[in-house]
């Protein structure tokens, strides 16, 4: 995946987060891509009301689908507004969709979505990783890993 230039890749508004994702699975690979919304979606997101959290993405028949994400319904547009859980269909390239099919149907992983944004220019962007599930123990052994580090932090900064 190409390098993009930080100062643009920073300024965009976080519509919803996947938090739970980094403490779920094991993240092997980021990937942004676009999303084909309708009006009224696009709309409800820039008021804010979306979830991704029990969301997932699929390659089914040659296409990137966004599976069971929520986006609230948009008061003003009621007559001919959306579906909340409809599959919403990723935009990729489609060098990209081989190697996310490749992924997930030969590795066995998954495509999780992380984080739901528009970029700087205003475009609804998805931001979704190739990751692989964590067992417990794997679990236990990062949030151990987190409380050493903040302990340390907490140690260099006293002595410090």
């Amino acid at each position: 995946m190409a390098k993009k230039d930080d100062s643009a890749s920073k300024n965009y508004k976080v519509v919803a987060e996947n938090r739970r994702a980094r403490f779920d699975y094991a993240i092997q690979d980021e990937i942004e891509c676009g999303i084909a919304l309708q009006g009224s979606e696009v709309k409800s997101l820039r008021a804010g009301g979306a979830n991704i959290a029990e969301s997932y993405a699929a390659v089914e028949n040659g296409e990137l689908w966004l599976v069971n994400s929520y986006i609230a319904p948009y008061e003003q547009a009621r007559t001919w507004g959306h579906e909340e859980r409809r599959r919403r269909k990723l935009l990729v390239h489609r060098r990209e969709l081989a190697r996310l099919w490749n992924e997930t149907q030969r590795k066995g992983l998954t495509l999780v979505p992380l984080v739901l944004y528009f970029n700087h220019k205003g475009i609804a962007k998805l931001k979704i990783a190739i990751a692989k599930g964590k067992k417990k123990a794997d679990k236990r052994e990062t949030e151990a890993k987190r409380d050493w580090q903040r302990q340390k932090q907490r140690l260099l900064k006293d002595h410090g």
